[in-house]
């Protein structure tokens, strides 16, 4: 076996490192104003520095990179060479992956970036009844709103340690703005005054919907549903030229478009009130038949295309409520600024409906609408992006479907950790599809450090591997496969605590690469070799959100040749949804679904032979 080849297949099996340390590293700096005083638990620590001495060689073990590490030269670069204090570069490392895992990217947000949340169906398939429901939304929202201006948002706890919760005040009043080398953000929440509306679409048409009296107190529901009912009377035909396609081109393409948009003053002030208003709500039109779960998960994501309602998106905005007239609904976010555990308490914080207040008797000036002087350049913007767009949405293969066989309780009555049941299950199900261990990925959050956001999980581990192998082998016994699969999942729930403890690996070569390329040395030979870009080929993309509701987060594949898979445990059932490309004839949603069905069902006998 060539060295190159051996560096891949020991970047792919990965064992759990001996000795890692057990819990965050004490370093850090005072807290900041990044959240009201009641959001930031005191003494927060920092993430452990990436490039710190000695730790390079640790970081390439726990990769398994059993080739000599002077052959790598990572060693040449440390947190002393760069000359940055340990605390510093704590809080540098979650910005350095933002900008490079979000904001650098130039693929367009829809499908590859901005991940939908799809939430169980309302009772209703009128556009009376939509008006009423997103009325009980926006007033929902605004609450929540509320709670973390005033602090009254309780600090969240994993294992019994405080999160960071400086993403909550940075949801509202957010939009990624398109750049040629590279996106921001711009926040306008925290400007002395601060935006008082929402951006309201219909029928392609945008309108601002002042949401706050005068006096500074919240419309009611009541006031909020006259607001939308008069934004109907005003939206009844479909703009000819959608606006909101801009936003799902090419970052690069997009950014040119929005440069020149701009040059006139309409188009400015519209585009700013877009992306100052605290959230968007996109009332969406029918679609030409009754969807099933996966249509309605892929109206969420992406709007169903240039026929359907993705005109009624502006992809940069970080929080787009998706309100169907057949009772759909669900939540696009843009995730440079926001992150699934946050939104999931955010859609918790809307299912609760609280109690409708009396309106005042107050007059309401009419919704704004926003309009756009559209030139002959811009014109033939729109007509390209929206023929990109179709071709991404027709590419993309969307499975959804509902796990009732068993849910979360039957790990843990085994003593299994529910999360990794599941990704040995997806690692299995996945080998017998396609006869190989591929690069894998999960998602785990980083808040236990302040501005933590999140790490991969590199899935695969050598444990994986020796049970993936055994288990439809019919000369071994029941017990042994039942061994094997034990310490798979106790081997990823080792990888999972070192994770997020701080301790994950692909944050901290990102560290090393930036560094080196900020000072202007060699770029460490590691991330020059073939070998590493294969193992960084994430041909399985994984994150579990959790929520109290019967809601399936859904995006795109990281490469073409590659999958999305996202879950949600319950109790007793977990509801999955899982993506791959068309124009990939080697991947197959449903093909992997239908095997990942059989792979659960045939986990739990292996556990409960006498079900």
């Amino acid at each position: 076996m060539g060295a190159g080849a051996e560096i891949l297949l020991l970047l792919l099996v990965r064992a759990p490192p001996a000795g890692a340390p057990a819990g965050p590293h004490p370093a850090g700096l005072p807290e900041g104003p990044g959240a009201p005083a009641a959001l930031r638990p005191a003494g927060r620590p920092g993430r452990p520095a990436a490039g710190r001495a000695g730790e390079e060689s640790q970081t390439l073990q726990e990769l398994g990179l059993c080739s000599p590490v002077s052959a790598w030269d990572v060693g040449q670069v440390s947190e002393t060479d760069v000359g940055v204090p340990v605390s510093i570069m704590c809080v540098c490392i979650s910005d350095w992956w933002v900008k490079w895992a979000y904001l650098e990217s130039r693929q367009p947000l829809p499908v590859h970036s901005n991940p939908a949340i799809s939430l169980p169906r309302r009772d209703y398939n009128d556009w009376r009844s939509q008006l009423v429901f997103a009325s009980k939304l926006i007033a929902a929202v605004l609450d929540f709103r509320a709670k973390i201006n005033a602090g009254q948002l309780p600090v969240e706890y994993m294992r019994g340690k405080p999160l960071c919760m400086d993403l909550y005040p940075l949801l509202f009043s957010s939009c990624r703005i398109p750049g040629p080398k590279h996106d921001h953000i711009a926040h306008h929440g925290r400007s002395r005054r601060f935006p008082a509306h929402i951006t309201v679409v219909r029928n392609y048409q945008f309108f601002q919907l002042d949401v706050y009296n005068s006096d500074g107190s919240r419309l009611t529901e009541s006031q909020i549903h006259s607001q939308l009912l008069r934004i109907r009377s005003q939206s009844w035909k479909t703009d000819k030229e959608p606006m909101g396609i801009l936003t799902s081109e090419h970052r690069h393409t997009w950014g040119q478009a929005y440069n020149r948009l701009l040059r006139d003053k309409l188009n400015k002030e519209s585009v700013r009130m877009i992306e100052t208003g605290l959230f968007s709500l996109c009332l969406d039109s029918p679609v030409m038949r009754i969807s099933d779960e996966n249509r309605k998960a892929a109206q969420i994501l992406h709007g169903g295309g240039t026929f359907s309602n993705s005109g009624n998106r502006w992809f940069d905005k970080t929080l787009q409520f998706v309100v169907g007239k057949d009772g759909s609904w669900g939540l696009l976010y843009e995730q440079a600024t926001a992150e699934g555990p946050p939104i999931a308490t955010l859609l918790d914080h809307i299912l609760e409906k609280p109690d409708p207040k009396r309106a005042p008797l107050v007059p309401l000036s009419m919704p704004k609408k926003l309009y756009f002087h559209i030139d002959r350049e811009i014109k033939r913007d729109i007509e390209h992006a929206k023929q990109n767009l179709d071709i991404l949405i027709n590419d993309l293969d969307v499975n959804v479907f509902n796990f009732k066989r068993f849910g979360k309780e039957l790990p843990k009555e085994h003593g299994l950790s529910p999360n990794a049941f599941i990704q040995v299950a997806l690692q299995l199900a996945y080998y017998r599809v396609h006869s190989e261990v591929c690069p894998a990925c999960d998602i785990a959050s980083q808040r236990m450090f302040r501005g933590g956001r999140t790490e991969y999980i590199r899935s695969p581990t050598n444990q994986t591997l020796k049970f993936i192998l055994a288990f439809d082998d019919p000369t071994v016994s029941r017990e042994v496969k039942l061994q094997l699969f034990r310490e798979a999942v106790d081997a990823y729930t080792a990888l999972t605590d070192l994770t997020l403890n701080g301790h994950g690996v692909d944050q901290h070569l990102l560290g090393l690469k930036l560094q080196a390329i900020e000072k202007g040395m060699t770029i460490p030979k590691i991330f020059m070799d073939t070998a590493y870009g294969l193992a960084t080929h994430w041909k399985l993309r994984t994150g579990q959100v959790p929520a109290n509701t019967d809601s399936v987060m859904c995006f795109g594949p990281l490469v073409p040749d590659g999958y999305a898979i996202c879950y949600n445990p319950q109790a007793d059932h977990v509801h999955f949804s899982i993506t791959a490309f068309n124009c990939c004839e080697e991947t197959h949603a449903e093909t992997l679904a239908v095997t990942l069905k059989d792979t659960l069902c045939q986990l739990q006998e292996l556990l409960q032979p006498t079900v």
